[in-house]
């Protein structure tokens, strides 16, 4: 049996959903894609190779920082940093380095955690 992620679900307040969005889509730059008739049409789904990321708005969300996060590859490093700067986000020093990887973490402005990696 083969096991295969199809999407991450991360969630943001309501009055932070168009901030997420441009966070994602334009500072990150990845491609929305369309959602199903039956899902809310809050939030956005965004295509991340074979897989995908919800983006969802709940009442509540719990915006306290945690290490949870979901990490992305990227080609240049200095450019999405560059990006993210640009953009006004917070580059989150790499607390515990790993030889040989270059990172760095940013936060959504819900306040999930991303790291952003060197594609090797």
């Amino acid at each position: 049996m083969a096991i295969v992620l199809h999407h991450v679900n991360v969630t943001v307040p309501l009055e932070l959903e168009a901030e997420t969005k441009e966070c994602y889509g334009s500072v990150l730059g990845l491609p929305q894609v369309p959602k199903p008739a039956a899902a809310r049409q809050s939030g956005a789904w965004y295509q991340i190779g074979a897989a995908q990321l919800h983006l969802s708005v709940e009442d509540e969300v719990d915006g306290s920082p945690s290490s949870r996060h979901v990490c992305f590859t990227v080609d240049d490093l200095a450019a999405t940093e560059k990006r993210f700067r640009e953009a006004g986000v917070e580059i989150v020093p790499d607390a515990r380095p790993v030889p040989g990887a270059s990172r760095f973490y940013v936060r959504d402005p819900g306040g999930n955690q991303l790291e952003i990696v060197q594609h090797k």
